[in-house]
């Protein structure tokens, strides 16, 4: 069983605030399933750091504005 990551993202709101660009776009821009998307969305899966600039980059905004990390989470 994985364990869920810690790791929140914004994703779907940045993808709504982007023309309502689907999962399957955001995918497509990114050179991986639609499904990897959704894994990333729903905390089931860490992207590697670098695809995590990459959908940055995508939506133009810094990476901490996509990702987040809990306060004192080590």
């Amino acid at each position: 069983m994985v364990k869920p990551t810690r790791v929140t993202n914004r994703i779907r709101a940045l993808r709504d605030a982007h023309e309502g660009m689907t999962q399957g776009q955001l995918a497509d821009a990114l050179g991986v399933t639609r499904q990897t998307i959704n894994a990333i969305e729903q905390g089931k899966y860490s992207p590697s750091l670098e695809m995590a600039f990459q959908i940055a980059r995508v939506f133009g905004v810094a990476l901490d504005e996509v990702f987040q990390y809990p306060e004192g989470g080590a």
